[in-house]
């Protein structure tokens, strides 16, 4: 075959360019094969993704969130998404002119303020994540708490000097119904769960979407639970950001609890919730970073924080140090 051209030939590159190019393409290579041993161990596994903070309010990330998300979806993983959204919760009651209380870290939610939490969740933020998803792969389908029973929620009370504190309408799950949600997952859909619950009482509940995720993550027997910060996880003493812990077990967790910050309290109860009701893992990413998700999962070093079950007791087994950086984890995983 020939091709006629007009005037002499131009190469578009050197050999030293081609070189160049052939070797950044091989990283790349090289990137994809050392994600093939932990794709084909969480191949057909559940893993719950909680979704929220800066990673939810930044255009670029929520772009990138969704990608993640439907990546890990044609990786053969099955991904479940559960979401709060306080901030669109407060924008809204702002412009109703309603003030947001919070006792003990929880929001003071009324009959009257429950309805706007429930209609900013369900209607608002929960169709705008579905619909971001989907841009990428047609597989989201968003539900609520309250869809099928998935969460059932008791009335929460918050501990003030120690006594508690009526709180309104808000609620811990106590009982999760997971039938719909798998039904989703074997339809090779990606469940995206607004956090609320139905309580036996019939009442409806704003439920912590921390919590929520971790009680799901247990029901579903998931590999992993992955909690979405705005921090690059938990940090041996914080505000001092140099030592990160990069892997700690349940009890040590358990230890760390009364010293943490609030705001990092329920993200490391729900990984703590998570992981003493069987799921193995339960990370603590920093949504800010991109990918942050993908590199937990498909790369030997991971990011973040993560949580383990404590070992079984053995007197020649020395666990290593709080902080100890960010080593190879494959024999955690």
């Amino acid at each position: 075959m020939s091709t006629e051209t007009e005037g002499p030939l131009v190469l578009d590159e050197t050999a030293a360019q081609r070189a160049r190019r052939v070797d950044a393409l091989a990283g790349r290579a090289a990137t994809l094969i050392e994600a093939l041993p932990w794709m084909q161990r969480f191949h057909g596994r559940t893993v719950v993704v909680k979704y929220g903070g800066h990673a939810m309010a930044d255009r670029e990330l929520r772009e990138v969130f969704a990608q993640n998300i439907v990546f890990l979806r044609y990786a053969g993983i099955r991904v479940v998404v559960v979401h709060g959204g306080g901030p669109q919760i407060n924008a809204h009651l702002d412009r109703l002119g309603v003030r947001s209380h919070f006792t003990a870290g929880l929001r003071v939610t009324t009959p009257e303020t429950m309805d706007v939490v429930r209609m900013v969740l369900v209607g608002q933020v929960n169709r705008d994540v579905v619909g971001l998803v989907n841009q990428y792969g047609p597989f989201a389908v968003g539900m609520s708490g309250e869809d099928a029973h998935l969460f059932t929620a008791e009335r929460k009370h918050a501990l003030v000097d120690g006594e508690p504190v009526d709180i309104g309408m808000v609620g811990e799950v106590v009982r999760v119904e997971t039938g719909a949600v798998r039904s989703l997952l074997d339809d090779g859909r990606i469940p995206v769960i607004a956090s609320v619950a139905r309580g036996a009482d019939g009442g409806v509940y704003n439920v912590n979407a921390d919590t929520a995720a971790a009680a799901l993550a247990a029901a579903l027997d998931a590999a992993k639970l992955i909690v979405l910060t705005d921090v690059e996880g938990l940090f041996a003493d914080w505000p001092d950001t140099d030592d990160l812990i990069s892997r700690l077990t349940a009890a040590e967790l358990e230890d760390l609890l009364p010293s943490l910050s609030a705001g990092m309290v329920p993200k490391m109860e729900a990984c703590l919730r998570a992981v003493r009701g069987g799921v193995p893992q339960a990370h603590v990413l920093d949504g800010r970073v991109p990918h942050s998700m993908l590199l937990e999962v498909f790369t030997d070093e991971g990011v973040g924080t993560m949580v383990v079950p404590d070992p079984d007791p053995d007197p020649d087994v020395h666990p290593a140090p709080l902080g100890s950086g960010h080593t190879p984890r494959e024999g955690a995983r």
